[in-house]
């Protein structure tokens, strides 16, 4: 099941809606129980930080979170070297352009960015 559907599904039943029939679920219900519905609220919000991660990670390159390689680096830091961009050098490696710099501070090729 994807996880907007399973949204979809908590969410109806958090607003005290059967999600298969559109009925009102009825008072007498567990479903209407105030602590169920507290419990499906908080079901409701871990599912959409999920769905954000998601939807994020979609745009993501293929390689971004993956471990360094030993030759990754090596070639990282050759085409460093040789004056290629960050930015073609993250399409290249299929990595954000953040990660590139982070790895090229990592192994002392540039200085870390002052953050405020």
């Amino acid at each position: 099941m994807e996880t907007s559907e399973a949204l979809k599904i908590i969410k109806a039943l958090a607003d005290g809606i059967n999600p298969f029939t559109g009925e009102v679920i009825p008072d007498d219900s567990p479903y209407q129980n105030p602590q169920m519905v507290r419990a499906l609220f908080k079901a409701v919000s871990a599912l959409e930080s999920r769905e954000k991660s998601e939807q994020r990670r979609r745009y993501l390159p293929k390689n971004a979170g993956n471990p360094w390689y030993d030759e990754e680096e090596s070639k990282l830091i050759s085409e460093f070297d040789s004056g290629l961009s960050i930015s073609d050098i993250a399409k290249k490696h299929k990595r954000t352009k953040g990660s590139i710099r982070s790895r090229l501070e990592k192994l002392g090729k540039i200085k870390p960015i002052e953050r405020k």
